[in-house]
């Protein structure tokens, strides 16, 4: 028998290896319950590009956009008021958090709300290692299709925190923007800026926080906010729309 040249085989053996190395690593990936997160929202195919991390959307549209994180699927007359004022409202959702709400949500999405990811349980995810991470995104997808028919393609870290290892987990399970926000309402409905300029501009996120004790309600503080924005001569677009045309534009660009 032949055998062999030394450097053919040498090949050989790193393809075995790096095919066990391969399958050990995606199962070091699976969940509490013996179940790969990713293989729950789907097949696991590393995109070229880690998503994008944005705090407002590039546009000259006089526009900025109302996100929300937990709790207004609770408040019975928010509803009402994303229906009669026609609002395009993104509500980022924790499973822990809004899973017992889903009735109220399925509400929420037929009057126009769109859906998306904040997490199963809602930890700070800096730091964490990768299978965990991935299994916080991707679990909250499996979720999130399984009781809505979607897949969510925005994600907001709770907290604001995440690292690089955040954006590898969130493009594994189909993410493509990491949503942070420029401008956040208080409990008692005023506007706070993390940084920048203390003013609304046309392009910017506004994040709706969940509090603990709250003098009014969401829709209330929504209310009093839409008096603000409509001051400042802006209104509210749909967020999904223009992260969709900014993030086609920079793949364009080869951003």
């Amino acid at each position: 028998m032949r055998r062999l040249p030394t450097a053919a085989a040498l090949c050989a053996v790193v393809l075995l290896l790096a095919g066990c190395a391969g399958a050990a690593g995606e199962r070091a990936g699976a969940d509490a319950r013996g179940q790969d997160p990713a293989h729950a929202a789907g097949p696991l195919v590393r995109p070229a590009r880690l998503p994008p991390v944005v705090d407002r959307v590039r546009t000259r549209d006089p526009v900025v956009f109302l996100t929300y994180d937990d709790g207004a699927e609770r408040d019975p007359g928010f509803a009402g008021l994303v229906s009669e004022r026609r609002l395009p409202v993104t509500l980022f959702l924790t499973d822990r958090v809004a899973g017992p709400g889903y009735g109220h949500l399925a509400r929420l999405r037929a009057v126009g709300a769109s859906l998306q990811n904040h997490t199963l349980d809602h930890p700070a995810l800096r730091g964490l290692p990768h299978a965990g991470q991935r299994a916080e995104i991707c679990g909250q997808q499996h979720k999130l299709r399984s009781r809505f028919g979607i897949r969510p393609h925005l994600f907001r870290p709770p907290y604001g925190t995440y690292d690089r290892t955040t954006l590898r987990a969130a493009a594994d399970c189909g993410i493509t923007a990491v949503v942070l926000w420029r401008a956040s309402l208080s409990a008692d409905g005023e506007l706070t800026y993390p940084h920048g300029e203390p003013r609304l501009r046309p392009g910017d996120i506004i994040s709706v926080p969940s509090a603990e004790t709250e003098s009014l309600t969401p829709a209330e503080r929504t209310v009093r906010l839409l008096g603000e924005i409509e001051g400042r001569g802006l209104r509210v677009g749909r967020l999904e729309d223009y992260l969709r045309h900014e993030i086609t534009g920079r793949r364009a660009a080869g951003n």
